[in-house]
């Protein structure tokens, strides 16, 4: 049997680690003495070691650091008379990194800086290394976010010539185009989208026809007109894979020039488009449907908040257009709902910033049944372009979510089982529904988001591949994002898919079919991997504010519900979102008991219960936004 395996360290804050490897579904478990100085994302060769553990990891020892994933960290220096250190902003780096008098630069004390590594640690001894930048000082404006742009290495700034290239793309369509396309621009069409969106790449008609049946038009920015295959802005865009959006400040995908200028499909302007008709019968089937290269011309560009108001006036205008379309949301919902499509209540945070880029407030983001409505004319659009092109047997990029591991899906159910919920299945047939039906039973009360939240930790995560493997989230067997080209790679290559095979009568030759399936493939794999960055980019953007936003309520007290137990303390999430841990000491004068399988904390004397759900007063007594830490105690 082979011993040694490859695979990717993923370190943790408190100096041990995980490894994946492809063999195999678990991660391994490396202990803190076994890492062998790698770092976070390290390429390591390991081997494993038979030692039993409660938690059943494997256990296994790095061998060797085959590949370091990173030389360059982002953190505050600290300065000595003869050199310096950098303390990196990332926790699961866990060394400092040493610098000598003469690379220190003109580096101060506590300002933020870039450090490149020159020699990685070894035993005993730090890494050392050398400033290569000065971000500035941590409370100076805007350095939180540039520091998270050069601790991923985001590709901030276009290159010079892709902006050219973008710049030479006229602002008008090509009139000697029009001829080839389907002309809507006689129809009622809207845009619908928050008040401060600047790329809308997405816009909405419905009709009701002579039959009862409902006739949805979804019109998408045709992206791929602009952006040609091969050309400087589609391998930027690729290299980019998603737009990256840090609160006050985004990181697009393509510049502004495409993505607010002739790919955004402005109020009263000619645009193309890519448009699917559906025909929706009154169970919300699409009975038909046909994909259409077109040309649009927005009649009202109007904000969630707007068509909601219009909709809750029972007037207004194009009253009747948007009364059409809360009919359909409501149809499409239902036979959601009735497939097993999983609604989680997990509020989004809306953070609100001033001129200096500083958080002056964190609050729930309010979202209106106008959202919902846009989002299930999206997903039909979708499934409706992913099941064509599957028929087709066409190269394309699936959005994959595959059902949720069997182990995952018992853990939850030992939690539940205190609540009195259960999701039922067997290892064979594991059905959403299972899923959507305590989320049914759990709408309105208190441990409503927590079960939602520990729902959303055992289901797997959603990723591209070129094979259609259904979507398990959303009860669809065939699933696919087609409707943000502006800001994802995987839709604007869809895009040019579809395009291929409207020019040529859905013939396409064997060379060109092999050359789109080898892209796929890949495509598929690098947005998977941007993916993932922009989300913890954006998760991080959000602890940093959220941590600066409760600075100055320390000692404050507030009321929030414990959102998770662990071995070291209880979290705490509070009515505006925002979460923070109670280490034991905080609990009160009293050793706690911590129960791994009904994550339950029980006070030794007092036999004072902590669980999952509870309803709990809050004191602030830490907030951080350097190390993005949050503390509470129990009042």
């Amino acid at each position: 049997m082979k011993k040694d395996f490859i695979g990717i360290f993923r370190g943790n804050e408190k100096g041990f680690g995980f490894v994946k490897i492809e063999e195999q579904e678990d991660e391994i478990y490396i202990s803190r003495g076994n890492t062998k100085d790698a770092i976070d994302g390290d390429e390591v060769l390991i081997k494993m070691i038979e030692v039993s553990r409660e938690d059943k990891h494997q256990e296994g020892k790095v061998l060797k650091v085959l590949k370091h994933n990173k030389d360059t960290f982002v953190g505050v220096f600290q300065k000595s008379r003869n050199f310096g250190f950098v303390v990196p902003d990332d926790r699961k780096v866990n060394t400092d990194i040493f610098i000598s008098r003469k690379n220190c630069g003109k580096a101060k004390n506590n300002q933020k800086v870039v450090a490149q590594i020159t020699k990685f640690p070894q035993g005993n001894k730090s890494a050392e290394g050398k400033i290569i930048e000065i971000l500035g000082y941590q409370d100076q404006a805007g350095v939180d976010m540039l520091s998270l742009v050069k601790e991923y290495d985001l590709p901030y700034e276009f290159p010079e010539p892709v902006i050219e290239e973008a710049m030479a793309i006229k602002q008008e369509i090509a009139k000697k185009d029009i001829p080839y396309r389907l002309d809507l621009r006689g129809k009622e069409i809207f845009t619908i989208d928050g008040e401060d969106a600047k790329d809308l790449d997405d816009a909405v008609a419905v009709e009701k026809l002579k039959n009862g049946n409902y006739l949805l038009n979804v019109s998408i920015a045709d992206v791929s007109y602009y952006v040609k295959e091969n050309s400087l802005l589609d391998r930027e865009a690729i290299v980019r894979g998603t737009s990256i959006y840090m609160l006050d400040r985004v990181i697009p995908m393509l510049p502004k020039e495409l993505s607010n200028g002739i790919c955004s499909l402005n109020q009263g302007e000619d645009r193309f488009a890519i448009t699917v008709l559906m025909e929706i019968d009154k169970n919300g089937k699409v009975v038909s449907s046909d994909i259409q290269k077109s040309i649009i011309n927005v009649t009202r560009r109007m904000s969630y908040k707007e068509v909601q108001a219009i909709l809750n006036q029972n007037e207004g205008p194009y009253f009747s257009h948007f009364k059409r379309m809360e009919e359909l949301a409501n149809i499409l919902k239902e036979r959601r709902k009735i497939a097993g499509s999983l609604e989680l209540d997990i509020p989004e945070s809306k953070i609100i910033l001033d001129k200096h880029g500083v958080a002056v407030d964190v609050k729930k983001y309010e979202m209106y049944f106008t959202n919902e409505l846009i989002e299930q004319f999206m997903l039909t659009a979708n499934e409706t372009v992913a099941e064509k092109f599957y028929w087709l047997e066409a190269p394309f990029i699936y959005r994959v979510h595959e059902v949720p591991d069997m182990e995952k899906i018992e853990e939850l159910n030992k939690f539940l089982w205190n609540l009195g919920y259960k999701i039922k299945g067997s290892k064979e047939n594991i059905h959403p529904k299972a899923f959507a039906e305590v989320l049914e039973e759990i709408q309105g009360k208190p441990e409503e988001r927590v079960v939602s939240n520990l729902i959303l930790r055992t289901l797997k995560i959603a990723r591209y591949e070129n094979e259609n493997k259904g979507h398990f989230g959303i009860a669809s067997k065939y699933y696919c994002h087609f409707t943000s080209p502006i800001r994802r790679y995987p839709d604007l290559f869809i895009h040019r898919i579809i395009s291929k095979y409207l020019e040529n009568n859905y013939q396409l030759t064997e060379e060109q079919l092999e050359k789109y399936q080898e892209q796929s493939a890949r495509y598929a794999e690098s947005s998977s991997d941007r993916e993932k960055v922009a989300q913890k980019v954006e998760r991080d953007a959000e602890d940093i504010k959220k941590a600066e936003f409760m600075q100055d309520k320390i000692g404050e007290e507030y009321d929030g519900i414990i959102s998770s137990i662990t071995s070291f303390g209880v979290f705490v999430e509070l009515e505006n979102t925002v979460e923070g841990l109670i280490r034991f000491d905080d609990l009160g004068d009293e050793y706690f008991i911590y129960d791994e399988n009904k994550k339950t904390l029980q006070g030794e004397k007092s036999k004072k219960m902590y669980k999952i759900g509870d309803s709990i007063r809050i004191r602030v007594i830490f907030a951080d936004k350097l190390t993005r830490r949050i503390d509470f105690e129990v009042v």
